[in-house]
């Protein structure tokens, strides 16, 4: 319990301590007291340090790790993109004879879906099944997301319509997959039809669905749509990354369509949704000085 409260608070050396003056008074730690400090230092980064706390759990007669154990450790090589650690883990879990459960699979599949590695998704979804591990939604989110970075939005969509056949819901991170395998392939017009239809179904994009649209708008040099997602934005209270802005507004001037931008920064102003560090004299004297220049829209 005093382990496991002082990694709540993030003082792992007090832990590491407590867990060291324990096994000198002759006290065995169990596993739940191994996971608290495997789990505190998965959460602030700590891997190397996890894995010798694993590695000293397994050197203590009668101590095994368990699926929490390799579910953290699996889950904190995975949020910091480092996939082959991950799967090593996977492997070691494996020989342990720790049968692996569907948070450890969904864990993996996303970690691999992150990266747009579907071909190792899948990989994991089949041996699922072989496991008899039911999937649930976070795994095909986690499956369609890895095709949708690879741009592979058609195979995505016949995913999603086996959702229906599981029984299983479409959530707003299935959407945000969609949108993102639309503005991988530069379509624009198609994530900003799934953006609507996700709106309809009655979830809130987040921030990053809605810079993932004006992203992908400037690219097609579409400013209309770049400012009705803007625009859409600013409806739910969200202020904008402050590069995307100034993408959206230096291309409406290079447009001759100044006014818009200077309207837009106004209204982005009038609701304190102007991000820090836009330099809006900037944009607007560089336009200025182009302005006898030829449009480039």
């Amino acid at each position: 319990m005093v382990v496991s409260a002082y990694c709540k608070l993030g003082e792992l050396n007090k832990a590491s301590e407590v867990l060291e003056k324990m096994k000198n008074m002759g006290l065995c730690p169990n596993v739940v007291t191994y996971n608290a400090l495997i789990s505190g230092y998965c959460n602030k980064g700590l891997l190397g340090l996890a894995l010798k706390v694993k590695n000293l759990m397994m050197g203590n007669n009668g101590v095994f790790p368990n699926v929490i154990t390799f579910n953290t450790l699996i889950n904190g090589f995975c949020k910091e993109g480092k996939l082959h650690e991950a799967n090593r883990v996977f492997s070691e879990m494996k020989v342990a004879n720790v049968a692996p459960n569907v948070v450890t699979y969904n864990t993996l599949i996303n970690g691999f879906g992150q990266v747009g590695n579907s071909e190792m998704g899948i990989r994991l979804f089949e041996e699922m099944e072989r496991n008899k591990v039911k999937a649930d939604i976070l795994t095909y989110n986690g499956l369609i997301l890895g095709l949708c970075k690879e741009g592979k939005t058609k195979k995505a969509a016949y995913m999603v319509k086996d959702l229906d056949k599981e029984n299983l819901v479409p959530n707003a991170s299935t959407f945000s997959a969609l949108i993102a395998g639309q503005c991988v392939r530069n379509n624009s017009e198609r994530a900003f039809l799934v953006y609507r239809s996700m709106v309809r179904s009655g979830f809130s994009p987040n921030e990053n669905t809605f810079q993932m649209l004006v992203s992908a708008f400037c690219k097609n040099e579409d400013f209309d749509g770049a400012v009705q997602a803007l625009r859409d934005m600013m409806d739910r209270f969200m202020t904008p990354d402050s590069s995307i802005l100034s993408e959206v507004c230096s291309g409406l001037c290079r447009c001759g369509r100044k006014q818009i931008a200077l309207k837009l920064c106004s209204e982005m102003e009038a609701k304190r949704l102007l991000p820090q560090g836009f330099d809006r004299e900037k944009i607007f004297i560089t336009s200025h000085e182009n302005e006898t220049g030829n449009l480039t829209c």
